[in-house]
């Protein structure tokens, strides 16, 4: 299906507040207008969780006493007071809780850019909520391990995320061990090459990079015996290496040796992984893809991996090496909303309440099931789509009109004018804007914006 085609050209603050940010709320067109650019900039901040819906150690702790309990359950020794049992849920209520708390505070943020970017690499690193301990686990790998390396080097993010619980079980490495480790023989245990796959393939240097099936297996030596905790007693968010059944000697990977030291083999590997010029291109590529254009310019993405290969892939440099070109300022709307941008945007640009009971988690996560972006739910170590055309489509379409046609009836005393301007600040097709503010109803109004190009769009 192809887009619905528009003509209107946008100011530089509604390209910084739409296409890099999660859509305007009231006065940040205004705010941004002075200098887009430095506005932009002071929009990358930090992002910082709260502890209150608990952490990766938590989830852990309770799945093994959930397991101890269905072992006395069927031994008949349940503890007498109830409070003290694990329910059966409490892995798809941390999941619930947790994804509804971001999506809660990219709607609220006054610095959405860095919410994007969260997103982001969120979905770079996808992990699917598959199962009642990847259920509980999978939200937790962006509130620890990519949100607080959101602006530093990625080198930093990816060794994080690799050594994550949620990764290491999604992708299988606590079951990876040296065929000649200490653990490989007695246990006859072997090899898992999941996770060095999608690090090489997804996460570094791209499907196209310059590595073959050695490269995986020598990588997947190198992290042999990155496991998880057993005992509730164990620490360190849950990461364990065990070196008894790390795979001794050297490996070389991508021609380079690494000589055998423990945990630090794997780690010096991602390190020089994270750094690669190919690794550059291929994350300098998808992020201007995402923020910018399908077709980001060949100088663009130049200066951007200039920027990487400069400061070991500095994040926060990168980005800003992107607001500062002159080719990621298209004055025409690029990108397809996903999803989750479009109920974000809409969210934001009516300033709806949301509380802890407003709307419920679960309503506001099912508008983004319904809508085929559930969170932690891509179903493969790829995530979800950044393409426009996966996006656009007649089915699509019609389940946005329906969410924002049962939205329209809660939104009271709105004016349609004031919202236009908050959103598009005049910069919309007249045609348009002449058919909204003749429709024959407030809520009718409301749905025709909402579903305009320049609001689908960004």
């Amino acid at each position: 299906m192809k887009e619905p085609q528009q003509n209107v050209e946008y100011t530089n603050a509604q390209i910084a507040v739409n296409r890099f940010g999660y859509g305007a709320r009231v006065g940040e067109l205004q705010a941004a207008n002075e200098n887009p650019k430095q506005w932009i900039k002071n929009q990358l901040k930090p992002i910082l969780f709260s502890q209150d819906l608990g952490d990766s150690n938590d989830i852990l702790n309770q799945a093994a006493k959930y397991r101890e309990q269905k072992v006395l359950e069927k031994k008949g020794m349940l503890p007498n007071k109830p409070e003290q049992m694990v329910t059966k849920n409490f892995a798809r209520s941390a999941l619930r809780a947790m994804a509804a708390d971001t999506l809660k505070q990219s709607i609220h943020s006054s610095h959405s850019v860095s919410w994007r970017l969260l997103d982001f690499f969120s979905n770079h690193f996808s992990v699917s909520a598959q199962g009642r301990l990847m259920a509980g686990l999978a939200p937790t790998l962006e509130r620890e391990a990519i949100a607080p390396n959101l602006l530093g080097h990625f080198e930093d993010m990816l060794l994080a995320v690799s050594q994550h619980p949620a990764m290491i079980i999604y992708l299988n490495n606590e079951k990876s061990f040296g065929e000649n480790s200490r653990i490989g023989q007695k246990r006859n245990k072997g090899l898992n090459e999941n996770l060095a796959r999608e690090i090489l393939e997804l996460h570094t240097l791209g499907v196209d990079g310059p590595y073959n099936q050695q490269d995986v297996i020598e990588l997947a030596k190198g992290m042999t015996g990155w496991s998880i905790k057993k005992s509730i007693t164990e620490s360190n968010n849950g990461f364990v290496f065990r070196k008894y059944g790390h795979e001794p000697g050297k490996r070389i990977l991508l021609g380079k040796p690494y000589l055998q030291n423990g945990v630090e083999q794997g780690k010096q590997m991602l390190k020089d992984l994270a750094t690669h010029p190919k690794t550059a291109e291929f994350l300098c590529q998808k992020i201007a893809h995402h923020f910018v254009s399908e077709t980001p310019s060949t100088q663009l993405l130049a200066s951007m991996q200039a920027t990487w290969m400069q400061t070991r892939g500095n994040i926060q440099k990168v980005m800003n090496a992107m607001f500062e070109h002159d080719d990621a300022w298209l004055s025409t709307a690029q990108k397809f909303k996903t999803p989750r941008e479009y109920v974000i945007s809409t969210f934001r640009a009516l300033s709806l309440p949301l509380s802890s009971k407003r709307p419920k988690d679960k309503t506001l996560l099912y508008t983004l099931i319904n809508l085929g972006q559930q969170p932690f739910n891509a179903g493969s170590p790829a995530g979800y789509s950044d393409a426009n055309d996966d996006w656009l489509s007649a089915t699509g379409l019609m389940a946005r009109i329906d969410w924002v046609n049962s939205l329209s009836k809660y939104v009271k005393h709105i004016n349609i004018e004031s919202l236009i301007h908050t959103i598009f600040a005049g910069a919309i097709n007249q045609n348009i804007y002449q058919t909204i503010m003749h429709a024959e109803s407030r809520q009718m109004a409301l749905i025709m914006l909402l579903m305009s190009p320049e609001f689908l769009r960004r």
